[in-house]
């Protein structure tokens, strides 16, 4: 069953470009390059319960990085050009990180969200590298003799991508790594109990999680062709925090769920930007009631509730289990105390 929904999946996601309208090609793009980001985000939140809300900070320095080496730089191969975005993004993480460990909660939540206001800033003030306001337009870019400038060319681009940093995140949480980032999110104490070093995994934590994300912000201005200051605001943080809580803490899968869901309804609630916040906040809500895993704990569900529908007991409602080796009941005898467990 897993293997034949895997195997739709691939079939849907590599003929999506030759099926769907342009724009939704387009958007399927969007939607990977947000899994990208909410991948690494559930890396630090999920696994070792550090909240950011930064990561437009980050999506924003691969974003610009890679644009400004697409620009200055354009003998350089574009595998080259992201993996620069990811590493420089990653060396911000570091530096963020380490004066971090000593914050949890609501403080680092906080000095999150004050890094992703300084590196709007930033943008702004280095108008002689950024062009500031008036934006920056991105070049097509080039893998080897093919120019990347179709969007069913960017969409492969982004899902080959994506598919790699999907492999490698799963090959992260199911190593040692994942274990130590897993028990820290546990509970701390046990973790340093057991021989975890929280200052390094609590650090490497971030430091992925920026990768990912300025690898995402490469790709990201790739797709879109043209950035800006105000793409990175603090709503995009809240938008990724939403992604892995809708799609559920601590999974891979939820978190491609989770961009899938947000980014969608954000490009369906693009003429109602007054009530997107009330509606944001009402999802929120509703899944931390009624979804607290969030879809993917919901969907590895559904097989546990199938298997338990009234059909599917094997006794009759009503009857007694009868205990082996134990004699029959005479007509007339007293009648026995039900067990804890038996039908009533």
């Amino acid at each position: 069953m897993r293997g034949a929904a895997i195997a739709t999946g691939a079939v849907v996601v590599l003929g999506w470009p030759w099926a769907a309208p342009r724009y939704f090609v387009f958007l399927a793009s969007l939607i990977v390059v947000n899994s990208i980001v909410a991948i690494g985000l559930n890396l630090l939140s999920g696994y070792t319960n550090q909240l950011s809300f930064g990561h437009a900070g980050f999506l924003a320095i691969g974003a610009y990085t890679a644009a400004i080496l697409a620009i200055r730089a354009s003998w350089l191969p574009l595998p080259a050009t992201l993996l620069a975005a990811g590493l420089g993004t990653a060396a911000v993480g570091l530096a963020l990180g380490v004066p971090c460990l000593r914050l949890e909660g609501l403080y680092l939540a906080m000095a999150t969200l004050a890094f992703g206001f300084v590196v709007v800033e930033a943008i702004l003030n280095l108008d002689w590298l950024t062009r500031g306001n008036d934006g920056l337009h991105v070049p097509p870019g080039h893998l080897g003799p093919w120019a990347l400038a179709t969007d069913t060319a960017r969409y492969y681009l982004v899902v080959v991508v994506g598919a790699l940093l999907v492999a490698a995140a799963r090959n992260i949480t199911r190593t040692r790594t994942g274990r130590a980032l897993l028990a820290v999110r546990e509970s701390e104490i046990a973790a340093q109990a057991s021989g975890v070093h929280l200052a390094a995994y609590k650090t490497l934590a971030f430091v992925v999680s920026a990768f990912y994300t300025g690898v995402a912000g490469g790709l990201f201005a790739l797709v879109v062709g043209f950035l800006s200051p105000d793409s990175f605001d603090v709503f995009l943080s809240v938008d990724f925090v939403a992604m892995i809580i809708v799609g559920g803490l601590g999974s891979i899968f939820g978190s491609v769920v989770g961009a899938a869901v947000i980014t969608t309804l954000n490009d369906s609630l693009a003429g109602f930007q007054n009530y997107r916040p009330l509606i944001f906040g009402a999802i929120l809500i509703a899944s931390m009631l009624f979804m607290p895993g969030g879809i993917a704990s919901a969907l590895r569900r559904l097989p546990l509730l199938a298997s338990q529908t009234p059909g599917s007991a094997s006794r009759t409602p009503g009857s007694a289990p009868r205990t082996p080796g134990s004699a029959p009941r005479t007509p007339g005898s007293a009648p026995r105390t039900p067990r804890q467990g038996d039908d009533r």
